[in-house]
């Protein structure tokens, strides 16, 4: 279906040049990614792609910003939500992710650690990676934040808390990603528990 028989809107073409540049990167890599590869995986034509984005690079920002945005806009929390719950429920969505209909949790995360593998020489990309990054810290630091004045939990340096969670989570999934260690989230969880959410509560 094409955007000239009316029935397709802009965002639908955004999702299936989108989904269709997840399968040709998990088919090809980043580094020999074209964009014909992505045009062979889905039914448009090519030429949509060229319609809305200046060439592979383009294509390409735009996509790790739709992967951000699938993570980030998927935890829902109601007021009445108590911290402890509220964290729980924000690093188990980062560790092992919302549900897909289509390519699970950890191949999406395959392709995301293989581009962040390469910003470390993009400065764009890795801006992307690096506003992703403090989102991410700064919503497990509002929570702690928020723990601490309702008096759930001690006096804590929030921020560096977050990082902390923050970079134990990114280890965890670079560890499963790269050396094929299944139970590395699962250990991570259970270490973020014992070890750091545990604690931030004030000593009996």
């Amino acid at each position: 279906m094409s955007e000239s028989d009316g029935q397709s809107t802009p965002q639908d073409t955004r999702e299936v040049i989108m989904e269709a540049t997840f399968r040709a990167l998990s088919k090809h890599g980043y580094k020999d990614l074209r964009v014909r590869d992505i045009g062979e995986e889905m039914e448009m034509s090519r030429q949509v792609i060229h319609y809305h984005f200046d060439g592979k690079y383009d294509l390409i920002s735009s996509f790790l910003e739709y992967i951000i945005d699938q993570y980030e806009g998927s935890v829902e929390v109601d007021d009445e939500t108590d911290p402890r719950t509220e964290l729980d429920v924000r690093i188990d969505r980062c560790l092992f992710g919302p549900e897909f209909d289509d390519f699970s949790h950890w191949d999406r995360m395959k392709v995301y650690h293989e581009l962040y593998a390469y910003a470390q020489n993009d400065d764009e990309h890795r801006a992307l990676f690096n506003e992703h990054y403090d989102r991410l810290r700064k919503s497990i630091s509002t929570v702690i934040e928020d723990g601490v004045e309702q008096g759930t939990f001690r006096d804590v340096d929030a921020e560096l808390m977050g990082q902390l969670i923050t970079d134990v989570i990114h280890a965890a999934r670079g560890r499963r990603i790269a050396l094929g260690h299944e139970d590395a989230p699962d250990e991570a969880k259970r270490a973020v528990n014992d070890f750091i959410l545990d604690s931030l509560y004030p000593p009996q």
